[in-house]
């Protein structure tokens, strides 16, 4: 299903866009109408703020939806073409689900070791009958599990990355399901740029991991100081996040070191700044917009094979509700992932053409000459 919806997105990739703004909207929208129900006049005025910058931001970036749409074409042409990276991003995916199980079993220790000899019936005011968690440790294990799941994460980025420049410079060497590009590019991260992958990961572990302590922190604290640090920690994460997803482009399609991809990821945002981040963040809602129309769809077909078995008999009246979410939980995660591939496409596209747009007109005429035209449109003159 995740599969025909690429075909689609491709036919219909600018009604999506605009699609997925005009949502943005109507929630908005409906934000407004609940306060004005609630009566309560914080909530009308944040709600109307909320309105009014999402029809600016509307009205601003949709003479942009083209270029954005050019984007998204070419980088669901390439995910569509070389179909293997998919079947990697899954195969990682199941190792992410492994390592998480395998954390699992190592906090339960750690609770164990720290907790393993309360009392529950004890009186709970007794400050010697309290669950002290080791606190070094607890960091340790928040650290390697984020620490584990960026670098995987970052790795199926980064190969993405790869052969999206593969088949920019070298179309030849990237036109199947199983090409040569994947292998390689696979191959890169997994050894020279495996370094990069976990520096540039090390750095967002460590913030998420501070950011959870100061959350468990604030269960026990409700001080202004704790709910600073997380905020503060909270923007960083973000920010780094967002440097990381641009600079590991570079590391793939490229092979440059964290540092040298760094600067050029400030070189991209100085000359292409609003056009990246536009043409980002439509396409972002494009990608989560048909996750969740994949997942209400198979949590229908999951409602029909129920009605047609008896897995969920002994449910009763909620045997629907269940079915519904199991299938709805599974198509959004298979599409999520697969999404997470057309993601990192697009960033490559943005990148290679902000860098190398004459191979591109070369070596794809056709693709080439629509995000041209429609960058002409949006910007007279530059090209």
């Amino acid at each position: 299903l995740s599969g025909v919806m690429l075909m689609i997105m491709i036919r219909i990739a600018e009604t999506l866009i605009k699609t997925s703004l005009i949502i943005s909207i109507i929630f908005a929208t409906l934000y407004v109408v609940a306060a004005v129900i609630s009566q309560q006049i914080f909530l009308m005025i944040i709600s109307a703020v909320i309105l009014f910058c999402t029809c600016c931001y509307a009205k601003m970036v949709w003479p942009r939806i083209p270029f954005a749409t050019a984007n998204l074409v070419t980088g669901l042409t390439i995910v569509r073409t070389n179909c293997g990276v998919s079947l990697a991003a899954y195969i990682f995916s199941f190792f992410s689900f492994g390592w998480g199980m395998i954390w699992t079993v190592a906090l339960t220790g750690v609770y164990d070791q720290s907790c393993g000899n309360i009392d529950a019936n004890a009186d709970p005011s007794d400050e010697t009958n309290q669950c002290e968690l080791n606190q070094p440790a607890m960091f340790g294990l928040l650290l390697s599990f984020y620490f584990t799941a960026e670098v995987i994460k970052n790795v199926v980025h980064v190969t993405v990355a790869g052969v999206a420049g593969t088949w920019w410079f070298s179309p030849d060497e990237a036109n199947s399901c199983c090409s040569s590009a994947i292998t390689s590019s696979l191959c890169r991260a997994s050894t020279t740029s495996f370094g990069s992958i976990c520096f540039g990961s090390l750095l967002v572990a460590i913030i998420q991991a501070l950011k959870q302590m100061a959350h468990q922190a604030r269960q026990t604290d409700s001080g202004i100081a704790v709910c600073i640090a997380e905020c503060i920690l909270d923007c960083l994460q973000s920010i780094i996040e967002y440097f990381n997803k641009w600079a590991f482009v570079y590391v793939g399609l490229y092979g440059y070191g964290y540092c040298e991809a760094g600067k050029n990821v400030m070189t991209l945002f100085k000359n292409k700044g609003w056009d990246v981040i536009i043409a980002d963040d439509l396409i972002g809602g494009v990608l989560v917009l048909v996750s969740i129309v994949v997942g209400g769809l198979t949590g229908g077909i999951a409602v029909f094979i129920e009605s047609q078995n008896d897995w969920f008999d002994n449910f009763e009246e909620v045997a629907t509700w269940i079915a519904f979410i199991i299938g709805a939980v599974i198509g959004l995660v298979v599409c999520f992932i697969l999404m997470g591939t057309v993601s990192s496409s697009v960033n490559s596209v943005i990148v290679l053409f902000a860098e190398a747009p004459s191979e591109f007109q070369e070596n794809h005429p056709e693709l080439s000459n629509k995000m041209r035209a429609a960058y002409l449109a949006a910007h007279p003159g530059i090209l």
